[in-house]
């Protein structure tokens, strides 16, 4: 195929730079962010057909970082928000507002630089749902000014990675990190129909699994899939390497490092391997950090990684959203409840165990997710919410059971809605399916003597506890 539409996002740190990211997705434009540091020669290279720019509340000081001006002579920007801003501190001129033209892109607030050429702005958040018209002036300036066409979709990133995937690996030979979850299943289907044998799939069990799960990947990959599929059993090594440890980040951290080692050290005795396939995608990426972004989270595919890999990373999804890896994963043929299967953390249950990891309290978090993924099955509601599970917290609360004093542990139960999981809200489950759930937790899973629901958005909490 050709190439396709590009346009740049240029973050200099801005709270909404994946969400306008995914807004033009959804025009059916390719996007990518990039930082402020970008070169002139690497916009260049790219051939973007415009750039938007976004900043932060600290984009509007005068401290504040800026990019070269001459990336701004060439293509057609938009700067949102205090991109807008930006614009004005970049060029170092008075900026007037324009009268809406009809060469221009319809419903765009413009402003004229040097009162030759147009620079679009708008003051106020266009990628907002509940911005009247936001999206149709973003497509407005895709269309009507960039000249995109509309060439990203699902079918056309399929037949753009296989022939990648395919120029990458050679005849060289693919070890895939799988955890069973939705990314790493996309993933290795992706690789498996470009490279079919070459692939070879690694499944580590290390004890931090939701019920059930272990029998359950594996009899997908190997029996739905057809993928070459080997699976390992490091529960052991994994909660000795966990012992005493309680700091989330150092959780993952080991978490990233012992997978690494265990694929390495399993892959060495199936013959050579060169490549190592990862189900990271975008949240993953921006969520670890990025030049213009702060650490909110080290995900055990991208902050965890030793320094010393000896393995080359193949990261297919690395530039997608959630909702855009199901597409692909529907666009393969891949069966809903594969497409649709809850989202599931690479650190496992270690990240819903708060604080120490134990046997113990792995059982008691592990029972009291199984409830809550079947009732709300149950109740028809798991397609409309984005994500739910369980998470144990470090203390123990009095109780009463049988007219006896406990003293146990209690459970958090966290749902939410969201649309890329950039950003969440609680979803509002119905009091009679909150009572069902708490009593069977409570009648069911010995050692929980308390169930709390958790209303917390994101920000300013994320959707995981740890």
């Amino acid at each position: 195929m050709g190439e396709r539409d590009l346009i740049l996002v240029v973050d200099f740190g801005g709270d909404y730079t994946q969400l306008v990211a995914r807004r033009i997705r959804e025009a059916h434009v390719y996007c990518e962010v990039v930082p402020y540091t970008v070169t002139g020669e690497e916009i260049q290279k790219k051939k973007p057909q415009g750039l938007v720019l976004l900043g932060g509340p600290a984009s509007v000081d005068d401290k504040a970082p800026v990019c070269d001006p001459d990336l701004l002579q060439e293509y057609p920007v938009l700067g949102i928000g205090e991109g807008m801003q930006l614009l004005v501190r970049l060029l170092g001129e008075k900026v007037t507002r324009a009268e809406q033209q009809e060469t221009a892109a319809p419903g765009i607030p413009a402003a004229i630089f040097n009162g030759e050429r147009l620079i679009y702005g708008a003051q106020f958040y266009l990628e907002l749902r509940d911005t009247p018209r936001g999206q149709e002036m973003i497509e407005n300036f895709l269309y009507d000014i960039c000249g995109c066409r509309g060439d990203w979709t699902p079918a056309a990133f399929i037949e753009e990675q296989i022939a990648s995937i395919r120029k990458t690996v050679g005849s060289s030979r693919v070890v895939g990190a799988l955890s069973g979850g939705v990314d790493s299943t996309v993933a290795a289907t992706l690789v498996h129909r470009a490279i079919g044998d070459q692939l070879t799939c690694i499944f580590v069990d290390h004890g931090l699994l939701r019920k059930g799960e272990r029998e359950q990947v594996t009899k997908i990959f190997q029996e739905k899939l057809g993928v070459n599929t080997i699976t390992v059993d490091a529960r052991e090594r994994f909660l000795t390497k966990l012992s005493g440890v309680t700091d989330p980040e150092k959780k993952r951290k080991i978490i990233g490092h012992e997978f690494i080692r265990v694929f390495e050290e399993e892959a060495s005795g199936l013959g050579d391997f060169e490549f190592l396939l990862q189900g990271t995608i975008y949240p993953d990426v921006i969520e670890s950090g990025t030049s213009a972004t702060g650490v909110v989270k080290s995900h055990h595919n991208v902050g965890g990684l030793p320094d010393d890999m000896r393995l080359r990373l193949l990261e297919p999804l690395r530039l997608l959203f959630k909702d855009e890896v199901r597409l692909i994963g529907q666009e393969l043929g891949l069966s809903e409840d594969l497409v649709w299967r809850q989202p599931f953390p690479g650190p496992g249950l270690a990240v819903r165990v708060l604080g120490e990891v134990t046997e113990e309290k792995l059982d008691l978090v592990r029972d009291a997710d199984y409830i809550l993924r079947e009732e709300i099955r149950r109740a028809g509601l798991d397609r409309e919410i984005w994500q739910y599970f369980a998470a144990l917290l470090p203390v123990r609360s009095v109780g009463v059971v049988d007219g006896e004093r406990t003293y146990a542990h209690p459970i958090v139960l966290r749902a939410v809605t969201s649309e890329d999981a950039m950003t969440a809200g609680w979803a509002r489950l119905p009091y009679d399916l909150l009572e069902r759930i708490a009593n069977r937790i409570l009648g069911d899973v010995p050692g929980i003597n308390r169930v709390t629901y958790d209303i917390t958005p994101k920000p300013p909490g994320t959707i995981e506890w740890e």
